[in-house]
């Protein structure tokens, strides 16, 4: 039976060979499909639409907010003795027709303006910096699902792996050369991994639907990440990193334009000290048979309101200075936050780096050899077949492990990328 054995266990050399970590391969460039689903979630994903419709309608309230109350056109039948209702009784009888017009007092029109302005540009960058976000979600779960499909390939080829030592193991228990245990126990693994290529399964589906969410597609619509990923070392220091997005990353002129706005509404809130105005005149249309032979007249005045209560316009202007306050604690917070997350991923990133060099150059050669020697060792009878499957499976972890690490990283990039606001260069990118 030895030849046999030899030649399936061969068998499984080659399928092992066939498929050790990706080395030399190029990062997705914007010709790749994950460019491709990052323009195509940029023009339909409905939560960034929502965005633009709102900061576009905040823009159509800027005329509105700086400009004129509308006139006010109005007509009286003045004076009517109640027993005739006659127009040539009396001089005082007369029909009147009035125009006026609101006049705020002058600067109060010009900071409503610039109140709502400042809100529109805070709804732009909003938006913008939610395309920034969509396209690093995107990217994370294209990723997320590029280790989902190695890792049910990775785990499919194991399994076929397994197949064929029990068919082995089998074959040698019938003749007498082998161990019941080996046979039950590599049933056993092989039942372990069924268990996990079901998950994986699942979990594949689950990112996939997330993913298609994202892209406004139906749920179940099928994606094939066909791209190999390399190990490109990411040249941005987390230093750098963090004053780039101070420049970059739109959320920061957001905040800025939220200052700017409250100090503007704090701004109108002191002019409403000051009273409006409304400017009006009239024309007074007489009977001609009256006995001063109904002269028209015309009339013209001036009102103003009177801003005696100063305990609200008080109220107003600490409303406005609060929420001054209020947003640079939050721009010092978003900073903060934007620090903690640079420098947290920045670690992470290092890490994965060095663990994605250590399961390509160390742990999985090193486990492939020591399959390799099972292997030959298993063959003359040296290593018994329990070894043997311990060795295929500390190799099937590392490949896993691989696989997840290098996804990892390449999250880290896409996470790194949507902190700081600016595409990190690798030492894959083209000069």
């Amino acid at each position: 039976m030895r030849p046999v054995v030899f030649l399936a266990l061969s068998m499984v050399l080659a399928i092992l060979g066939l498929h050790g970590p990706a080395r030399g391969t190029e990062l997705p460039t914007d010709k790749t499909p994950l460019a491709d689903l990052v323009d195509e979630a940029l023009q339909n994903n409905p939560d960034l639409q929502a965005a633009r419709e709102r900061w576009q309608m905040s823009e159509h309230r800027i005329v509105p907010a700086q400009s004129l109350d509308d006139p006010t056109l109005g007509v009286a039948f003045s004076n009517y003795p109640v027993d005739s209702f006659r127009a040539d009784e009396t001089p005082m009888t007369g029909n009147e027709l009035r125009i006026a017009q609101n006049f705020p007092f002058p600067g109060k029109l010009a900071a409503k303006g610039e109140v709502a302005r400042q809100q529109a540009l805070w709804y732009k960058a909003v938006y913008e910096d939610g395309r920034l976000q969509l396209a690093q979600k995107i990217k994370d779960a294209y990723f997320r699902l590029y280790y989902q499909d190695r890792a049910i390939a990775v785990t499919e080829e194991n399994l076929a792996i397994l197949e064929n030592f029990i068919s082995l193991t089998k074959t040698r228990y019938e003749v007498g050369s082998g161990l019941q245990q080996d046979l039950l126990k590599a049933q056993l693994q092989q039942s372990r991994l069924m268990d996990r290529l079901f998950t994986q399964q699942q979990q594949r589906r689950s990112v996939l639907a997330g993913l298609n969410q994202l892209l406004a597609r139906p749920s179940g619509q099928s994606l094939e990440v066909t791209a190999e990923l390399s190990l490109a070392t990411v040249t941005a220091e987390p230093q750098q990193l963090r004053q780039a997005a101070r420049q970059n990353r739109p959320m920061f002129a957001s905040y800025q334009s939220l200052i700017d706005r409250y100090g503007s509404q704090r701004d109108l809130a002191e002019l409403d000290y000051y009273p409006n105005f409304n400017v009006w005149t009239s024309y007074r249309f007489r009977d001609d048979d009256l006995p001063d032979t109904g002269t028209d007249f015309i009339s013209a005045g001036v009102t103003m309101n009177l801003p005696i209560w100063r305990e609200k316009r008080s109220a107003a202007v600490a409303e406005a200075e609060a929420g001054l306050r209020m947003v640079l604690r939050q721009q010092q917070e978003f900073g903060n936050q934007v620090d903690a997350t640079i420098e947290d991923v920045s670690a992470r990133l290092e890490k994965n780096h060095d663990l994605a060099v250590l399961f390509a150059t160390g742990l999985i050669p090193q486990a492939q050899q020591t399959f390799d020697a099972s292997l030959s060792a298993y063959q003359v009878g040296k290593v018994d077949f329990l070894s043997l499957l311990d060795s295929l499976m500390t190799l099937y972890d590392y490949r896993l492990d691989y696989q997840r690490v290098l996804a990892d990283y390449h999250r880290n990039i896409a996470e790194l990328e949507g902190a700081s606001g600016v595409r990190l260069a690798t030492d894959a990118d083209p000069e």
